[in-house]
């Protein structure tokens, strides 16, 4: 997702399993970060796959917009081994369009 996109403000359509539906507005790298996990579907997505510097800021961020990400925790070997993060977008979302100016 490296390419020269504008990442200006997006609209999206949060599909609630509950509650109904939530309109929220997006843009940078949040926004990437958004557009990444709807691409990823419910295989979701980790800074190894997709590399991004601040991934855990761009989750923290959507979830305090209403967007139910699931952080799972999974093993990896190498010489750091350990522990790293998938992230999982567990809602349908919609991109609405462009946000007026």
């Amino acid at each position: 997702m490296a390419d020269k996109k504008d990442w200006g403000t997006a609209l999206f359509t949060i599909h609630l399993n509950d509650s109904g539906a939530l309109l929220i507005s997006v843009s940078g790298r949040d926004r990437w970060a958004l557009e990444a996990l709807i691409a990823a579907g419910p295989r979701g997505c980790t800074p190894i796959d997709i590399p991004g510097p601040r991934w855990s800021g761009y989750v923290h961020n959507l979830r305090c917009l209403g967007v139910p990400i699931e952080t799972v925790t999974e093993p990896h070997d190498g010489p750091f081994k350990g522990t790293h993060a998938r992230y999982v977008l567990r809602a349908c979302v919609d991109r609405v369009g462009e946000a007026l100016a």
